[in-house]
């Protein structure tokens, strides 16, 4: 089985004109996809990163994934955890949540550390557990 050829196209036949409008301007090409924000900015996100929904439901004007990044964020959840659970990988979680931060539907916050001290008697419970091996 032989692959399809491709045409060459004759150089001089003209060139299709470009699609117009109902004015008669031409028509600038759709964009298919949103490579970052309307200003061309994005969030400063790290994968640990909170992101925690403002509102409970989705508008009607979100996409598909932006509404199951709404249900998902009802409890604080991380960048990474979130990507992971719509298997969609980072660059393009950072997208969807710059438009959402920017609509102020989400909200992100630094991760909570927590600095306690250990407890003393439980450190000397492991020493003695394992002075005992």
């Amino acid at each position: 089985m032989t692959p399809p050829q491709r045409q060459r196209r004759d150089p001089t036949t003209p060139e299709p004109p470009p699609q117009q409008d109902g004015e008669g301007k031409p028509r600038n090409p759709e964009r298919m996809y949103v490579v970052a924000g309307p200003d061309g900015e994005r969030a400063e996100l790290d994968l640990v990163t909170l992101i925690v929904a403002r509102a409970e439901d989705p508008p009607p004007s979100a996409s598909p994934e932006q509404a199951a990044l709404l249900r998902l964020c009802a409890a604080p959840l991380s960048v990474a955890e979130l990507s992971a659970y719509l298997n969609l990988p980072f660059s393009a979680m950072g997208v969807l949540l710059t438009e959402l931060l920017t609509a102020e539907l989400v909200q992100a916050r630094a991760p909570i550390v927590r600095r306690s001290r250990t407890d003393r008697s439980l450190l000397e419970a492991v020493m003695n557990g394992l002075q005992r091996l």
